[in-house]
């Protein structure tokens, strides 16, 4: 199903554009760990979310990283080095995420 466009182009619904861009079942926990436990490397992003493949994994943080939530900063070593931070934009989403966070809670998710 097409998503509902005004005539300008753009979606209808402010609502729609947020899940357009953190929807997913991945993107709102990667977020979350990034601005809870801070800068990450792709193996401990992998470790705190179980059941994640590689290939998911990488889409979810390219795409987070095109649409300006993450920064990544790779290091030249041996092994590369990799590692992923909230930035501003993305820092902006922490209270929606905390909010999600404390009603999971309330209603048993913990």
């Amino acid at each position: 199903m097409d998503t509902p466009l005004n005539k300008e182009g753009k979606l209808k619904c402010s609502i729609e554009y947020t899940l357009k861009k953190i929807g997913g079942k991945w993107k709102t926990v990667i977020l979350w760990h990034l601005g809870t436990d801070g800068t990450l490397r792709y193996n401990e992003l992998r470790r705190l979310l179980s059941g994640v493949t590689h290939k998911v994994l990488s889409q979810q943080l390219k795409e987070l990283e095109e649409d300006g939530f993450i920064s990544r900063i790779q290091y030249n070593t041996v092994p590369p080095k990799v590692e992923y931070s909230l930035t501003e934009t993305g820092n902006t989403l922490m209270p929606i995420l905390e909010q999600m966070h404390k009603w999971g809670t309330e209603h048993g998710g913990l």
